[in-house]
């Protein structure tokens, strides 16, 4: 189980380091208190929480919120979450 963890958490880390969706036409913001406090939401709670509090439009709340049920989605949530991206909602893209 601590293998498991351990990949998992290591695959997250190294994940973030590029958008796993690049090409989104969405427009980063800035990393701020209230982004981390957004992402960190969207991570451990679930996803749309954080672009709820970082005032993103519903459609893409509500977007987040049902790909939330995929397990591996909330990494990408808490990256979008984190550095407040603005855009990037559905219309053939996520």
């Amino acid at each position: 189980m601590k293998k498991l963890f351990s990949i998992v958490a290591l695959f997250a880390i190294l994940s973030m380091m590029t958008p796993a969706m690049a090409g989104t036409h969405g427009k980063d913001g800035k990393i701020s208190g209230r982004s981390v406090g957004a992402a960190v939401c969207s991570l451990l709670v679930w996803p749309g929480i954080g672009q709820a509090i970082n005032e993103q439009s519903t459609e893409k709340n509500v977007t987040h919120a049902v790909l939330g049920l995929t397990g591996i989605f909330r990494i990408w949530s808490f990256y979008d979450a984190l550095i407040d991206r603005d855009g990037g909602v559905w219309h053939n893209r996520i």
